[in-house]
């Protein structure tokens, strides 16, 4: 996803583009003064100095032609110019622009009475004007507007500093550990607003009530759940104290077998509990953990849990793959997609596969369509709630590990023909196995 940068680098192309726009308008500005200066000011000058010319002329034929730095004249019969300069002979009645060493001269030619009037305009003397009367003022007002731009963004950059600061802090703010002293007074400038003041003092107080607010519910899983292990417990060992009994009925035996069973599943939803507290702590040591032996511990637990089952097993694996991560992640990871492969396979097979850099489990299961396979991580989410077994947190379990260490899942799978859960370990780390594996 593209951004658009911080508040400052916005204040910053702001001002920029400001600057920038400026510039263009001084730029036009200085065209347009020289296109005025050259095409109506001296054009209007010459016709108004030839008008006076021509009737100061006709009253007093002594009368002197204009000679000054600026302006020159040269009067001559209309039908003899040989005398004047040559860019000057050919020209009609009318302002024409002749080259000359500046950069343009203006001739304005008129006549009277047979005779000829040529007034030559020196344009050097334009373009000093243009600096003098416009370029000059204009780099003043130039240099006064960007001195008060750049005031500006160092005052609206003092203005955003202590809200970028907040900014920093807030993403420095660990959600599983808040810490509300962030956001203290000393932790701002010295300039700081009152507005900002406020935010900061808003935001230790969130701070603050989050901090209060995860250390409950971590309390309340982690309580909660060790103290269910004890009754859990007693459930249990009582359930395989009546099972060993010769003289249990049938019906009792059952009862006992469903009693245990149950116990197992809530025994298996108190460990994820469990786990979900301890991995908010991120207290778990990561050490290198061979995923072949994980899923060995694993399947046999299932296998014992899952002995009634007409489910076939296959494993291959042509290398032994390790992971650095703590244990109890990964086997969290594995033991979760295996009892679901296990709990929605009635009949059929389960063939887990050790690949380069991945673990793959393909069951013949019930599968699901495209709407469960998009709810499947949610909380509490079954894809098929009358199924016995499962209370839908085993997936959510795999995405919050797989999340935080980085292990893409992907899951493909059809009513009706099984599903396929693969999940990538990208700096696994490869070795030989010593004996292929298939079973």
């Amino acid at each position: 996803m593209t951004t658009n940068g911080g508040l400052k680098s916005r204040i910053s192309r702001t001002f920029l583009l400001q600057a920038g726009a400026i510039s263009v308008a001084a730029v036009v500005s200085v065209l347009v003064a020289g296109i005025v200066i050259k095409h109506v000011l001296v054009t209007e000058a010459l016709r108004l100095e030839a008008e006076y010319f021509w009737s100061r002329y006709t009253a007093n034929q002594d009368f002197s032609r204009p000679d000054t730095r600026n302006l020159s004249g040269f009067l001559a019969p209309a039908d003899d110019n040989r005398d004047f300069p040559e860019g000057l002979r050919d020209l009609g009645d009318g302002f024409h622009d002749v080259p000359s060493g500046a950069d343009f001269t203006t001739v304005y030619v008129s006549s009277r009475n047979d005779e000829r009037l040529y007034l030559v305009f020196d344009g050097e003397r334009v373009n000093e004007l243009a600096a003098y009367f416009g370029l000059i003022p204009l780099m003043i007002v130039l240099m006064v507007l960007y001195l008060s731009i750049w005031l500006a963004y160092r005052a609206s950059h003092r203005a955003v500093s202590p809200i970028s600061g907040l900014a920093r802090e807030v993403n420095r703010l660990d959600p599983n550990a808040p810490d509300a002293n962030l956001f203290v007074d000393h932790h701002l400038a010295p300039d700081a607003d009152d507005e900002v003041r406020v935010l900061a003092g808003a935001l230790s107080d969130l701070a603050e009530r989050l901090a209060a607010f995860v250390e409950r519910e971590r309390t309340f899983t982690r309580d909660a759940s060790h103290e269910l292990r004890t009754p859990l417990t007693v459930i249990h060992v009582a359930a395989d104290m009546l099972l060993e009994r010769d003289d249990l009925g049938d019906e009792a035996r059952t009862s006992a077998q469903r009693i245990k069973r149950s116990c197992g599943e809530i025994e298996e939803l108190v460990e994820a509990f469990l786990l979900l507290a301890r991995e908010g702590d991120l207290s778990l040591p990561e050490t290198p953990v061979c995923i072949n032996e994980v899923v060995d511990h694993e399947l046999d637990r299932l296998r014992l849990i899952s002995r009634d089952k007409p489910v076939e097993v296959r494993l291959e694996a042509v290398r032994r793959l390790f992971v650095q991560a703590p244990e109890q992640a990964v086997s969290a990871v594995v033991g979760n997609l295996l009892r679901n492969a296990f709990a929605y396979t009635d009949g059929g097979w389960i063939r887990v596969r050790i690949g380069a850099r991945h673990l793959t489990i393909e069951d013949s299961g019930v599968g699901m369509n495209d709407d469960d396979i998009r709810d499947a991580f949610e909380p509490f989410f079954r894809a098929n709630p009358q199924r016995r077994g499962g209370h839908g947190v085993g997936l959510t379990i795999v995405r919050r590990f797989t999340d935080r260490f980085h292990w893409p899942v992907e899951i493909s799978s059809r009513p009706g023909s099984g599903t396929l859960v693969r999940v990538g370990f990208r700096h696994a780390i490869r070795r030989a196995q010593e004996r292929p594996l298939a079973g």
